[in-house]
């Protein structure tokens, strides 16, 4: 797949909820992903680790009021995608979150991901 098919099919699984899809079908097996320091596992690396990482995020959130997942946007390898969630998380009550997440793509899939919030 081309860098546009990844980004949009990513971006269909996110509006859908669909991440683990995302993750089985788009990443390379020893994709690095890069969260903003001093948060929770801040780089771990290979598709386990980022299920592992994903689980226990979701596992602290207790409702999700809305989501939004932006049109992708691509620049040669690399896609980047605006995030919105407003949700209720278990230690921090109800919050709203914005990120932007920048996806490098290898050999048809994406090898890190990266998110600025």
């Amino acid at each position: 797949m081309t860098t546009q098919q990844i980004a949009d099919k990513l971006v269909e699984y996110c509006r859908t909820n669909q991440s683990e899809k995302a993750h089985n079908e788009l990443c390379h097996a020893d994709v690095e992903s890069f969260e903003m320091p001093n948060m929770p596992n801040p780089h771990v690396k290979g598709i386990d680790a980022i299920k592992a990482k994903n689980k226990d995020f979701d596992a602290g959130v207790e409702a999700l009021h809305s989501a939004e997942v932006s049109d992708p946007m691509v620049v040669g390898n690399h896609f980047t995608v605006a995030m919105r969630y407003d949700m209720t998380m278990k230690e921090q009550g109800r919050i709203n979150m914005e990120e932007i997440a920048v996806y490098e793509v290898k050999d048809g899939k994406i090898v890190t991901e990266r998110y600025f919030y």
